[in-house]
């Protein structure tokens, strides 16, 4: 499945590190977390952070989210065709505050609107343009296909599907024929998203809806080996060499402030499923620094705590 694994857009985890540590383990394209349209054209210093990159941080999708017809506009505009390989929208954010103002989701209500985002978007970047969607608004209102064909329409170069609704949130299970569906309404490559936790699972997923590629988001997170065939490690012994470059790549890339925060929310994941998760999880979270966080680990791998 070489090229065909796709690490998500997700806010508050898809920073530079973990790209880059994803890419070691075999992601052939990393997607920025959310950028705001509004933030990057103010140049607002949190929305510019997002778009740190580097050399080997390449091929990146940067995705932007927005219900502004002329602000998406610009906003594509002022992405680097140099630093990004495309331009991901997002119409798929089932998160209430990004739903609230007419972005993420909202818009696979408002398909004018999506439709005429497409299109400005695309008219405003030489870059690739891609849109990703969800299954539909709920249960009742399956419209993939069907806006995946508006897409295709207005100029994006493939869609992707979150093979859940609106409603379902990050909830219940993925239909996965959704995404055969859309597979089958347009001629742009398809990739698809949602309950794959490892590469047998991309796999399978591929075989039965046919689709191009496979994105994995909330799977990856403290597993980055669901991009490469050996999958993740069963013991906690097997898992902190990967924790420990992550803590490397976060003291290279991120910002002294964010870096303690940020970092013990992906440490924890890594204890998905081990004994004694609970008590090494709050030894984790009680770690004021990056340094700190390090010392653990290192007491982790010599047994020194357990």
């Amino acid at each position: 499945m070489d090229g065909t694994l796709l690490l998500a857009p997700l806010a508050g985890y898809t920073d530079l590190p973990f790209r880059l540590l994803c890419r070691e383990h075999g992601a052939a394209l990393c997607f920025s977390e959310m950028v705001s349209c509004h933030g990057l054209c103010f140049g607002q210093g949190k929305t510019l952070e997002l778009l740190r990159s580097h050399e080997r941080d390449h091929p990146l999708a940067v995705q932007l989210f927005g219900s502004d017809i002329e602000v998406m506009g610009r906003a594509a505009g002022l992405v680097d065709p140099d630093a990004a390989a495309l331009i991901d929208i997002n119409m798929g954010c089932p998160v209430r505050k990004v739903v609230r103002k007419g972005a993420g989701a909202a818009l696979m209500k408002n398909p004018e609107r999506a439709r005429a985002i497409i299109r400005v978007v695309c008219d405003n970047t030489s870059l690739p343009v891609t849109v990703k969607i969800r299954s539909g608004w709920s249960g009742e209102t399956i419209t993939a296909p069907e806006f995946a064909q508006m897409a295709e329409e207005a100029g994006a170069a493939a869609v992707t599907v979150h093979a859940r609704t609106w409603a379902q949130g990050f909830g219940g299970r993925a239909d996965w024929d959704v995404i055969a569906r859309v597979r089958q309404a347009v001629t742009i490559p398809v990739v698809g998203n949602g309950d794959v936790l490892c590469q047998e699972d991309g796999e399978r997923m591929m075989a039965a809806t046919g689709c191009d590629a496979v994105m994995i988001g909330r799977g990856a997170l403290g597993n980055p080996w669901a991009f490469c065939r050996a999958g993740r490690p069963e013991t906690l012994a097997g898992r902190l060499p990967a924790l420990r470059r992550h803590l490397e790549l976060a003291r290279r890339h991120l910002p002294g402030r964010q870096a303690p925060f940020r970092m013990k929310n992906h440490a924890v994941r890594y204890l998905t499923g081990l004994p004694s998760a609970g008590t090494i999880r709050q030894r984790i979270m009680a770690c004021a620094t990056l340094e700190e966080l390090d010392e653990l680990v290192q007491a982790l791998e010599t047994g020194s705590i357990v």
